[in-house]
């Protein structure tokens, strides 16, 4: 190799990834306005939609929508998602699954966050006092992880079973029924359901993503600056 040719390649090897990441970055930020803009429209709307087996199973286009089912909770097979924090303490969300009234489909209804047990094999009694026929809730993404772990979404074996990670395929083929790929959280006027405080999932703004994009630019137009600064240079000293 020509050792004289070295640098450029560095070079244009470096300056195609700091555009490349500047242009991520302004991609990432068109999309965060979309999901915000989305997200604005879904809590501003009066809409309220009735599940179906007729519904569009797409949990960011239906995210944050109202909505309302018709049908029965499976009792006898409910989920805890582990390691919940509510108010610095730990516990569960309890997943129960609400089937169709027509048979058809189902969904995981999060009802809430319940309290880990001093002894953490005992886990908390999840009976229901009723099984409304219709509840009301909104529409949401299921509680994601920084890090999944293998193995994480598979649950225990017993009822109520304790999982990590929800993956509605997995828990869908245990069920023995189709999940849509979304969670409906429980309105907290409705009955059957524990402490219910829903929140926005926080996201980084699209202004957060400009200003990364604007870093990487300029570190690549320092990096031309610096390589042709060097380059004269080089050719002076010849």
């Amino acid at each position: 190799m020509n050792f004289k040719k070295t640098p450029t390649i560095v070079y244009l090897c470096a300056l195609a990834l700091l555009i490349s990441l500047g242009l991520w970055q302004l991609d990432r930020a068109t999309q965060k306005k979309e999901l915000l803009e989305q997200r604005q429209a879904g809590i501003a709307s009066s809409e309220v939609l009735h599940l179906s087996n007729n519904t569009i199973d797409d949990s960011e286009l239906l995210r944050y929508k109202k909505v309302i089912i018709k049908g029965r909770y499976d009792e006898t097979h409910q989920f805890l998602i582990d390691n919940q924090i509510n108010a610095g303490k730990v516990g569960f969300l309890v997943l129960t699954p609400f089937i169709l009234l027509d048979g058809s489909r189902s969904v995981l209804v999060n009802r809430g966050w319940v309290p880990l047990n001093v002894n953490r094999n005992i886990l908390p009694d999840l009976s229901l006092q009723t099984n409304p026929e219709e509840i009301t809730g909104r529409i949401n993404s299921f509680p994601s992880v920084g890090i999944k772990l293998s193995g994480s979404e598979i649950p225990s074996l017993t009822w109520p079973a304790v999982v990590q990670v929800v993956d509605n395929q997995v828990l869908a083929k245990i069920l023995g029924y189709d999940l849509f790929n979304f969670q409906v959280e429980l309105d907290k006027e409705s009955s059957e359901g524990y402490k219910r405080d829903w929140q926005l999932s926080a996201i980084m703004l699209p202004e957060q993503h400009l200003a990364y994009a604007i870093q990487w630019f300029a570190l690549a137009l320092t990096l031309t600056v610096l390589f042709f600064w060097y380059s004269k240079k080089n050719n002076k000293n010849e």
